[in-house]
Formats: structure tokens, C-alpha cells, sequence
């Protein structure tokens, strides 16, 4: 029943349709004029079109640019042609710029070219130029490169050239590589180095480039350049020996590990000989001396080799003289001992040898010649090589032949009676030498040792360590030389005598005073009258003294000197005999020796000019003295107690010393410790600033210090302005010394010249006045000037601002910041934002101070900055959806936001710079955007701000694809639904319709053609939706274009690109794919 009524709607549709509307038929009267003209006819020149480079044939990617020439006039525009098609734009790989068309080359563009001019005034089309073939290679061609040089090794200093060709297309410029380094400044097809060394060994290659792009080839394959030394020689000396002498025969050879080289020979760096490898000297002379080193070249190369060893060759023009030495070196030796003699020669080497005896040959030839002695006599040698080479004759060395010697026996002891206990040597020894060993005899019997007798090492000395009576007698030795079969005969006897007793000790004092004063003289003298070689012991206290002689004295005698003195006599060395002590003397000494003290009054280190001085000599002992007084080591004329000095001057500087003498025997005190008495001039105080600045301001603060030089803490001070004593009131105050003056708040009242003296504190003595110091007051504050730079009033995001503050007075500020009222970091004069942000708005004061005892500030002064955000730019894809399967390239759109200014536009790919046009517009292909990144662009301009902020990145990763997805899938819901409406129709019509009575009863959902008729108003529903004026009418949602109908509508990014192609998805699944339903 449904399909029927959907007929019956189209139906009356038709109906409504065809009826024939009412109209007013006018008969317009038209009348015509014609006249005749004859038009100039234009004959428009035929243009030129040239090919900018000089080759028409290109590879893959290579820029291509064309020329349109028309003659006569500038007002033309041009149209482009391929194989007699038009050229059409937009396309990414052309570029059209008035008569120039500009071709990224690729196997599409390949063909006859041609173009067309339009006069712009005139309005007429020239003939289409001559034709230009233009030729696109398949792929980049890779360049070769080959080596000159014949030899896979080369050595530092040669020359050697590569060469680089392209064997496709010309006009080539090169680039050359050295381990993959581009080599600066080649670029011709040969490399050249003229001087090679290692530096240049490695890897070569080259690539080729040509046009403006400019294009590049591939790279071609890399070739090694190997560069070694060349292999140094061997000199190789063949005699044995290096030095020579006259008209001996050398050879030499220089030795290389190839025979493609030729020798060069050098003496002491000059050449003597080239081309053989061997050197020959039949007959060595003087000018043959000197270092022999060879070098090698290479026989088909101008190649040379480093220096061989050197060889140092030395020529005699005397012949040598051996030397002759003998083992064991002795001479004179015994008769039947044997000697070894030896012949050296100092230089050379390869010798034989010849012996002579008193001036007669020997038999003996080799260095060295055994001799057994029977007699002295005069040996000497010579030494012979080669068969022609003799040294003249050694010197004659003499050999003796002795007699063994007797030996000689003597008493080391320095007497010959001794008493019992005491100790005895005796010593054996021969005048031949020492190595000598004896054996001693006693009244002719061999004397053994014991506890008493004993020998040394060889038993030279024999020594009795307690003789007794047993001791007695006359005493022998005999020698044995040691390591050599030598004895002697006895020696002459010496006899011996021994004490049974022990000798007295008498002891005498000179003078005998039993008490005495320090440095007083004494001595005392020890005796014994028995035998010879004593020596004395002293003892004070049972302490023994540091005395041996006879006669002890003491020179100047101390306490210490108090004692009982005993003296003993003894006499030996390794084992000391000592007689008997002597009775004891005592002797007694004072305390000790005075000393005088002397006193100055006044009491002080320091000494003024014009004061007076009084020195005072005393004593402990009180009475008995007379007195001498000294200056400087010299005696003066006073002799009294008190030595007195008015109106002193630097004449009387110098250290004052006394002494007492006692009238009675000249005993003299010791020399009192000196007094030094140094005069001084009267100082002067020095007055220095206790401020960093003497140029101060209303209530600031400032001190003066005043002070001596060297001691400050003996002196008060007294202060003076302008010569005038100044008093402590509310403002002026003094320490307690009155070292410093502070002044705690400055005004005018307080300029003037400051001066300062100074009282010493221990005696009424006053300084004269220092130098005067100028304090400058300023009537009032300093004025602050505040600067700004640059100094616009409006600033925008990222610009730098700097702010200055000066002072133009004094010295010595530190600045306080401030903005808004609230104090910022930092005290310098200069206050810097490298990045401004809006947050920087706002007022900006700076204020000076400097410190003291209380800091000083100065008034405010402030300045107004105002920053705004930094215009941004954005993104806009200029691709409309009707194009998405017509291209493969995306073109962007560079805006500044809310500007109407005129911008340059600078386009980025991952960060980096991708365009040098200053364009709006950036055209994406595959080409140049292989990886499918984000861009982003920034707007530039001479004006301020003079840039933008850069715009948010725009995601280029499959928005074709995408789109192009989407479309589909919107058209296949489109016509999908159309083809349901219609299958529903067709049904309809093919379906049998119900009979009557089957009908069940339902309410008409349309009019029936009576009633149409009958109502003149009813307006017919198939009208409304498919004239113009329902076309026309108003929609529900306003005047609001879809944006998939309108394909000139820009399309704005604002994210990336899954959201923007979900937004269009929405939008088409909103409107039901851009259908309406009839029941609307």
C-alpha cells in the first residue's frame, strides 16, 4: 500500500509540473543601426623560448629553468606548454615567475616545450614558440675516479693527480673527498697533489654538481692512496776495525732491500761518490776521515731515501805506541818471583805482538809474556796488523830485582823502663812495604802469646797490656812477606827494663789564697821525678777536669770554680799506667762577679728632641768603687755615678753602658747592659678618611681617623676645621683617644679642612699638626636618572629590555630595584630581562644608597613598561577535499593571527629551516617530504614587532590518504541510500496491488487530484523540493555552508591531523551524508 502512495505523490509531482502558467505576451519594437568600420589588425610577435642552462638534457630532482622572450614590449603574460598540452599550476615541481618557468625534474616532465604569450592591454594571443626537447635521465649518475700515478705505493714529495668523470651530460663542476672530508677549493675534474706526505694517505672520492640547486651526483667509489717512507739503507763497514792509519784498504756497502735503487755516498754530509753500492779506499789518508753515511734513490722515481747509519771513520797520521803493564805491579821484587807483562795499543784492534828484553827480541808474541826474575832489566813491545801496519816500540818499563830486606825493630812505647802494671809495645816492620807479617824472639826464644802478650794482624806490634819483672830481657823479629814466598833474617836486639814499684805525685797552688773573686787568676802545678812521658789528671771534687798538662791555670776563676783539687800523673795510650794521687788544695769563690745596672729617667724607648736625659750607674756592693762610663764601645770623661744629658738632639743617639772598678788590686766589675737612647723627631699624625668618600650629603654619615704612624695607643688627639678646635656636640663625636672624629649627620655647617695633633699620654709633650683634609658637603640630595633601552613604550613577548641607573655625583653606590613597589634581586647600576613575558608589565624604580656608619638613600625615580603577547603564527591547508584525488602534493598557508600588516614568512621541518622564499605558501610533495613531518612557519618583518611567534607544528603524515578514506566512504553512504530509495520505488510499482475489501481501513496521508484541484493554494510537494525556489529557500540551520559542498572553502588547521579528519567525518555523518528526507 506504501509503494502506491509513494507513486501517486510523484504522480501529481508531474501533473502540477506541466501545467501551463499564465503570462503576458509583449511585441518589443527593436530598431537596428549599423554603419561600417575597418579595424587595425595587431600582428603579434612570435616569442623565444631558451633554455637557461646549457645542457637539455637532466636527472631526477635537477632544476630546469626556461626562458619565454617576447620582443617590442613588457606587457605580456605567458601560458606553457608540454607535447602541445597546456603546462597547468598549481603543481609543486613548477615554479612560474613572469617569463621563467622553473622544473624539478622528473620522468613526467620529459618533452617538447614550448610557450605562448598574452598581451595584458591588447588582448591578443602570439604563435606558440619554437620547440626545446627536454631530456630526464632515470637516476643520478655516478661519477669515476681514477689514480695517474702507475704505483700502488708512493713516497712523501711526490706528485700524484686524480681524476674525476662523468661520462653522461656536461657542464660539471667537482667535489672532492679525503676520508670523507670535503676538500676546500677543487673543483676542477683533476686533483692534484704537488707535495704528497702521510697526512694525504687515505680514501679519495668525488661527486660532480652543476645549476644553481645546485644538483649533485652520486658518489663515486673511493680509491686508496698509500704513502710510506722509502726504506732506509744499511751501511755496512768491512774491516774489522775503524780506526785507520795511512795507506790502509777500506770497503764499504750500502745496502737497500731492492736492486731498483742506486747509492749516493757522503763524507761528513758531502757528497764523494754515486750510482755503486760499494765504496773502495785502496790508501786511507787524512782528508778520507770523518762520518761515512749513504743514501738510496730510486732509479725510475725522484725519490731519496733517509741517511744510513753513519760510520765515523778515523785516520792517524802517526802510527800508535802500545803501553806495556805488569801483574802483580811491583816493583822492586825478589829474587824467583815470576812477573806477567802486557801489551795494549789504545785504538784499533786486530794486533799482534812483539817482546824485547834490554832492546833484544823475545819469543813471546801474544799480549801477554810470562817472565821468571833471575835479574832486573828493560821490557818493551810493538804491535803488528794486516801484514803492513807495525806501531813504533813501546816504552822500556823497568823491572828491579832486590835482596830481601832485614827488618827493623823499635819501642813505640816512648820509654824503655816502665813500672809494674804498665803497658808496652814494640814494633817490627821492613822498608820494602807492608805486606809483611813477623814473628818476635825474647833472649833468643820464640815469644808465644798469652794473657799479658799480644800481637796485632800480622803481628807488627807486640804489646804487654801489665808488664812485671818476668818482662825483662833483649828482645828480636823476623819478617815473612804475605802471599809471596819471602822471608827475612832477624832484626837487632833491644832490651827491655820494669819497675817494682810505683812513683809519688806532689801538688802546689800559685797564689795560694784559699778565697778569691770571679775572674781572678790561679794555678796550680802537678810533679813527678821518676822516668819520662807523663801526663796529668785533674780532679775538682772527684771530678776530673779537661787539663793534662803539668800546670793547671785558671784565667778568670767563677763559682763554679769552688772545689778540692787533686792531680795524678799517667802515661800510655791503650792501656794507661797512673801513678799515686796527690793530697788535696781547696779554694772557695764568691757568688759571682757584680754587675752594674744603669737606669734613664724618663724611662721611655722613645726620646723626643729638646728633652732632657739623666743615666744612673749602681751597684749591689755599696761601697769601694769608682765608675766609667761608655757610649758605643767608647769610653766618655765622667767617672761619677750619674751621667746627665740636657736638650737632647740626634747627635746623642747611641746604647750607653758603665763598669766599677776596686782601687786595691784593679779588679774590675763587668760592663753593664747597654742603654739605648735613640732621639726622634717630633712626629707628625697622619689624617685619613674613615669613609669611603670625603663628598657627602645632608644626613649622611662620614668619619676622619687620625693617628701616628707606627704607635698609635701613646698618643691622644685633639681635632681642628679650618684651624678652629672642634668640640663633640649632638652630631660631632670622638673616641676615646679622640683617634676618630664621626660626624653622624652631615650638613653645610661641617665643610671645611680638618686637621689633627697629637699629646703624648705619659709626659707633657705635644706633636706638631698634620695635613689638612677637605670634607665637602652638597646642599642637598643627588638626583637618580632612570633610562630605559630600547626605549619603546609598548614591548612585546621575548624582546630584550635594559634598564639603567645613574647618579652623576660622588661615588661609591650601590642600587636598590624595584617593580610595583616590590623589591627585586641584584645591586648593580643595570637591571636586564633578556626574555620579557606579559607578567613583566608594570612600574619599574630605582634607588641608590651607599653605606657608612648609617647607610644613605637617595629618592625614587620610576619608569612604565608595557609588554603584549607576541602575534603567533598559524597554519592553514589550502588542498580542498574536491582535490585529494587529483594531487599528490599539500599546499600550506603561512597567516600571522589578528594582523593585517605585510609578513614575510620563513617554513621549518622538524626544527630545521626548509625554505629560503620569503612566501606565504609552502608546497608539500613526496619528494621533498619523504618522511612525512611536521612544519611550522614564523612571520618576519622590518617593523616591530619584527616577528612572530612560530606557529603550532602541522602534521602532514597521511592527510591525503585519509581524506581521500573518508570521501569514499561518504559517497559509497550516498549513493547507497539513493539506490534503496529507488529499489523501493521500483517494488513498488512491480507489486500487484491489494483488492478493495482486503484494504483495511487507514487514514489518507495525501490529497487526491479532485482535491488539488479544488485547492487553488495547495502548494505541490514535489515543486517545493526540486524548483529553484525551494533550491533557494532558507535552510534550518541558517545561511551556514557545508563545508564538503564547497569546494573553494579553506580549510583551517587547528590540530593535527587525525582530529581534523575526524572533524569532517562528523560533519557528513550530521547531515546523513547530504540527504533529506521527503517527510522533512
Amino acid at each position: 500500500m506504501w509503494h502506491f502512495k509513494v507513486f501517486s505523490v510523484i504522480y501529481f509531482t508531474a501533473v502540477c509540473a506541466t501545467a501551463d502558467p499564465v503570462t503576458d505576451d509583449y511585441d518589443d519594437a527593436t530598431t537596428v543601426y549599423s554603419a561600417t568600420v575597418t579595424p587595425t589588425v595587431y600582428q603579434a610577435p612570435t616569442p623565444s623560448l631558451l633554455l637557461q642552462s646549457s645542457w637539455s638534457d637532466v636527472f631526477l630532482s635537477e632544476k630546469v629553468e626556461f626562458s619565454c622572450n617576447v620582443s617590442g614590449s613588457s606587457d605580456w603574460t605567458f601560458t606553457w606548454h608540454r607535447d602541445g598540452n597546456k603546462v597547468q599550476d598549481p603543481d609543486p615541481n613548477l615554479s612560474f615567475a613572469g617569463p621563467l618557468l622553473t622544473i624539478t625534474a622528473s620522468r613526467a616532465y620529459a618533452g617538447n616545450y614550448a610557450c605562448k604569450g598574452h598581451h595584458k592591454t591588447k588582448g591578443v594571443d602570439t604563435e606558440l614558440s619554437n620547440l626545446i626537447e627536454l631530456n630526464v635521465e632515470g637516476n643520478k649518475p655516478k661519477p669515476t675516479v681514477v689514480l695517474t700515478s702507475g704505483f700502488n705505493k708512493m713516497f712523501p714529495g711526490e706528485s700524484v693527480t686524480f681524476k674525476c668523470m662523468v661520462d653522461v651530460s656536461s657542464g660539471w663542476n667537482y667535489l672532492w673527498y679525503h676520508n670523507g672530508i670535503e676538500i676546500e677549493g677543487s673543483h676542477d675534474t683533476a686533483y692534484t697533489i704537488d707535495a704528497i706526505d702521510h697526512r694525504k694517505s687515505g680514501q679519495y672520492h668525488c661527486k660532480a654538481k652543476r645549476g644553481k640547486g645546485p644538483f649533485i651526483t652520486e658518489q663515486s667509489d673511493t680509491i686508496t692512496l698509500l704513502v710510506s717512507n722509502p726504506s732506509t739503507p744499511t751501511l755496512e763497514f768491512l774491516p774489522p776495525w775503524l780506526d785507520l792509519f795511512k795507506s790502509e784498504r777500506v770497503e764499504m756497502r750500502c745496502k737497500v732491500d731492492s736492486d731498483d735503487w742506486k747509492s749516493f755516498w757522503y763524507r761528513d754530509g758531502q757528497k764523494i761518490q754515486e750510482g755503486e753500492s760499494t765504496l773502495i779506499i785502496t790508501s786511507v789518508s787524512q782528508t778520507d776521515k770523518g762520518v761515512y753515511t749513504c743514501k738510496a734513490q730510486h732509479k725510475s722515481r725522484s725519490v731519496i731515501s733517509e741517511s744510513s747509519n753513519s760510520v765515523k771513520v778515523t785516520v792517524y797520521d802517526n802510527k800508535p805506541k802500545p803501553t806495556v803493564n805488569k801483574n802483580p805491579p811491583l816493583n822492586p821484587m825478589y829474587v824467583g818471583e815470576k812477573v806477567n807483562f802486557t801489551c795494549k795499543v789504545a785504538v784499533s784492534s786486530g794486533w799482534k805482538y812483539v817482546w824485547y828484553k834490554d832492546g833484544k827480541e823475545l819469543t813471546h808474541t801474544t799480549e801477554i809474556s810470562s817472565i821468571h826474575l833471575s835479574d832486573g832489566g828493560k821490557y818493551s813491545c810493538k804491535a803488528i796488523r794486516g801484514g803492513i801496519t807495525s806501531t813504533v816500540r813501546s816504552d822500556e818499563m823497568t823491572q828491579d830485582v832486590l835482596e830481601i830486606p832485614i827488618p827493623t825493630l823499635k819501642l813505640k812505647t816512648p820509654w824503655s823502663d816502665v813500672f809494674p802494671t804498665e803497658n808496652v809495645e814494640l814494633t817490627c816492620q821492613t822498608q820494602s812495604g807492608s805486606d809483611w807479617t813477623y814473628t818476635w824472639y825474647r833472649d833468643g826464644r820464640d815469644i808465644q802469646k798469652d794473657n799479658t802478650v799480644s800481637f796485632d794482624s800480622v803481628g807488627g806490634t807486640l804489646s804487654i797490656s801489665s808488664a812485671s819483672v818476668s818482662h825483662e830481657g833483649q828482645y828480636q823479629c823476623k819478617g815473612h812477606l804475605s802471599g809471596r814466598s819471602v822471608s827475612s833474617t832477624f832484626s837487632s836486639g833491644l832490651a827491655f827494663k820494669v819497675y817494682d814499684k810505683k812513683p809519688s805525685v806532689n801538688l802546689t797552688q800559685d797564689p795560694d789564697y784559699k778565697v778569691m773573686f770571679p775572674e781572678e787568676a790561679v794555678s796550680f802545678n802537678c810533679d813527678i821525678n821518676v822516668s819520662s812521658g807523663w801526663e796529668y789528671l785533674w780532679l775538682r771534687d772527684g771530678i776530673q777536669l779537661p787539663e793534662s798538662s803539668k800546670k793547671y791555670t785558671i784565667n778568670s776563676v767563677a763559682k763554679t770554680n769552688s772545689g778540692s783539687y787533686t792531680c795524678k800523673a799517667k802515661r800510655g795510650k791503650s792501656q794507661v799506667f797512673v801513678a799515686s794521687p796527690s793530697p788535696a788544695v781547696h779554694l772557695e769563690i764568691k757568688e759571682k762577679k757584680p754587675k752594674p745596672s744603669v737606669i734613664q729617667q724618663p724611662n721611655d724607648h722613645k726620646v723626643y728632641n729638646g728633652e732632657s736625659v739623666s743615666f744612673t750607674c749602681t751597684l749591689e756592693i755599696s761601697s769601694g768603687w769608682e765608675y766609667s762610663w761608655y757610649k758605643d764601645q767608647k769610653q766618655l770623661i765622667d767617672n761619677n755615678r750619674h751621667f746627665n744629658i740636657s736638650h737632647v738632639t740626634s747627635l746623642n743617639n747611641g746604647t750607653y753602658t758603665c763598669m766599677a772598678r776596686r782601687n786595691k788590686n784593679n779588679f774590675t766589675t763587668e760592663q753593664s747592659d747597654g742603654r739605648i737612647l735613640n732621639i726622634h723627631e717630633i712626629p707628625v699624625p697622619l689624617l685619613k678618611r674613615g669613609s669611603m668618600w670625603l663628598d657627602v650629603f645632608p644626613d649622611e654619615s662620614i668619619s676622619l681617623i687620625c693617628g701616628m704612624k707606627q704607635v698609635r695607643d701613646e698618643w691622644t688627639y685633639k681635632w681642628y676645621r679650618d684651624r678652629k678646635d672642634i668640640k663633640a656636640d649632638d652630631v660631632v663625636s670622638f673616641d676615646e683617644d679622640g683617634t676618630t672624629l664621626s660626624i653622624s649627620s652631615a650638613s653645610i655647617s661641617h665643610r671645611g679642612q680638618y686637621s689633627c695633633s697629637g699629646k703624648l699620654k705619659s709626659r707633657p709633650f705635644q706633636s706638631s699638626h698634620s695635613p689638612v683634609v677637605t670634607l665637602h658637603v652638597y646642599g642637598t640630595k643627588p638626583s637618580v636618572i632612570l633610562m630605559q633601552t630600547p626605549d619603546y613604550n609598548l614591548m612585546h613577548t621575548r624582546d630584550e629590555v635594559f634598564f639603567s641607573c645613574h647618579i652623576n655625583v660622588s661615588s661609591g653606590w650601590e642600587y636598590i630595584w624595584y617593580k610595583d613597589n616590590i623589591k627585586l634581586p641584584g645591586n648593580e647600576n643595570s637591571y636586564v630581562i633578556n626574555s620579557v613575558v606579559t607578567a613583566n608589565t608594570g612600574s619599574y624604580q630605582c634607588q641608590a644608597k651607599r653605606r657608612s656608619d648609617k647607610d644613605f638613600f637617595t629618592g625614587l625615580t620610576q619608569t612604565r613598561l608595557k609588554v603584549v603577547e607576541r602575534p603567533r603564527a598559524t597554519i592553514v591547508l589550502l588542498t580542498g577535499w574536491s582535490e585529494v584525488f587529483s594531487t599528490d602534493s599539500l599546499i600550506l598557508k603561512c597567516e600571522v593571527q589578528e594582523s593585517r600588516d605585510v609578513w614575510n614568512y620563513t617554513w621549518s621541518k622538524a626544527g630545521k629551516q626548509v625554505s629560503l622564499s620569503s612566501s606565504e605558501k609552502y608546497v608539500v610533495t613526496p619528494q621533498n617530504n619523504p618522511e612525512q613531518g611536521s612544519y611550522s612557519c614564523q612571520g618576519l618583518r622590518t617593523e616591530r614587532p619584527s616577528y612572530s611567534e612560530d606557529s603550532s607544528s602541522f602534521a602532514t603524515k597521511n592527510l591525503l590518504l585519509k581524506r581521500r578514506v573518508l570521501l569514499s566512504i561518504s559517497g559509497c553512504l550516498f549513493f547507497g541510500m539513493i539506490a534503496v530509495v529507488i529499489g523501493c520505488i521500483v517494488l513498488r510499482v512491480t507489486r500487484k496491488p491489494v483488492k478493495g475489501d482486503d484494504k483495511p481501513d487507514e487514514t489518507e496521508l495525501f490529497l487526491t487530484m479532485a482535491q488539488l484541484k479544488d485547492r487553488g493554494d495547495a502548494p505541490c510537494p514535489m515543486v517545493e523540493y526540486i524548483t529553484d525556489e525551494a533550491l533557494n529557500a532558507p535552510s534550518k540551520e541558517g545561511d551556514e555552508k557545508d563545508p564538503i559542498s564547497s569546494e573553494s572553502t579553506s580549510l583551517p588547521i587547528t590540530s593535527e591531523e587525525d582530529q581534523a579528519a575526524t572533524a569532517e567525518s562528523l560533519d557528513t555523518a550530521e547531515n546523513n551524508g547530504g540527504l533529506v528526507s521527503f517527510k522533512q
